[in-house]
């Protein structure tokens, strides 16, 4: 049983509307922040997950991939027949998934990614944008055959869904210029903060499951605020209503190289990351095979090399492999 604490809810609308509303609160946000103009777009013009102009990667690494009619034979006979699945994106910020500044198709790693694999086995992905706490169980009830939005393979997701990992990310934590934390190797350096972090993830878990460590230590517990939209989360820490924001490795790398007095403490934790399908899925040695020949041809290093996460790249793809510890 949860105790009561404050919770950022977003009601349930199209992408369209949260990305209006989430980008006019930026752009409130950053009146009330900045005193000083930049020359950029008005943020109030930018889609939820938007980076400032320039920042998102727009290099071509996927349109030149072929098909592997080795690979694509591994996927069941009425997938081949029909040529299409459908693939359920969370957007949140780059470099995993994100709305570019014109307000186009969602882009990022995660996109280029499904894209390439989507290629090797000769199949088309029809993309939905979807919450990232509701995906997984869409997959459950047969909504959608995959997704992605930076899942990490943990063994309580294990027991209800099936993984194909092809990149290896994590928890880590950032934290305003001002704060005295420099590095967090033990959640008891939290107690008595209150600690930012997306709904229905694994840093919330992570957060709720140890929150007793600091009454054991006899101090103040820290308090977990959830977000669903990434902006707020980040506008709760920069006015201070968060001390620390706990997120994805390579999404606090990003996020902070774009924002003024914020930085990145630490890495926490490693996880693997995967496509998420329903458990027993008769897709993922498919799946599996063609994020392996993508690493083969020198494909899987371009990809993460556009998006600045080289240092997270797997040696091979694995279904659903045990959570690291």
């Amino acid at each position: 049983m949860r105790t009561a604490r404050p919770r950022s809810r977003t009601p349930v609308r199209s992408p369209r509307s949260r990305t209006a509303r989430a980008a006019a609160v930026l752009a409130a946000a950053a009146l009330a922040l900045t005193a000083c103009g930049s020359g950029a777009p008005d943020a109030a013009s930018r889609p939820r997950g938007a980076a400032p102009a320039g920042a998102i990667p727009t290099t071509d690494v996927v349109s030149g991939i072929e098909k592997d009619p080795a690979v694509a034979k591994l996927l069941p006979a009425d997938v081949r027949a029909r040529g299409t699945l459908t693939l359920a994106v969370s957007v949140g910020t780059p470099p995993a998934a994100a709305y570019p500044e014109d307000g186009g198709t969602v882009v990022g790693q995660d996109i280029d990614m499904a894209e390439a694999v989507a290629r090797v086995l000769g199949i088309t992905l029809k993309r939905e944008v979807a919450s990232f706490e509701a995906i997984l169980p869409a997959l459950g009830s047969g909504k959608y055959d995959l997704g992605t939005g930076n899942f990490g393979v943990t063994e309580e997701r294990r027991r209800v869904i099936d993984f194909v990992t092809y990149i290896n990310d994590g928890q880590g934590f950032a934290a305003r210029e001002d704060s005295p934390l420099r590095k967090v190797t033990s959640l008891e350096q939290l107690c008595g903060q209150t600690v930012a972090t997306g709904a229905g993830t694994t840093f919330e878990a992570t957060l709720e499951k140890n929150r007793s460590r600091c009454a054991a230590a006899g101090k103040e517990p820290y308090e977990v605020r959830t977000y669903a939209e990434e902006a707020a989360m980040w506008i709760s820490l920069r006015q201070g209503h968060s001390d620390v924001v706990m997120s994805t490795i390579n999404g606090l790398r990003y996020a902070v190289r774009q924002q003024e007095g914020v930085r990145f403490l630490n890495e926490f934790k490693r996880l693997d990351v995967g496509f998420a399908f329903k458990k027993g899925t008769p897709l993922a040695p498919a799946f599996q095979a063609a994020v392996n020949k993508l690493h083969k041809n020198g494909d899987y290093a371009r990809i993460l090399k556009k998006w600045g996460t080289s240092a997270s790249a797997i040696p091979v793809s694995r279904i659903s492999p045990p959570e690291i510890r």
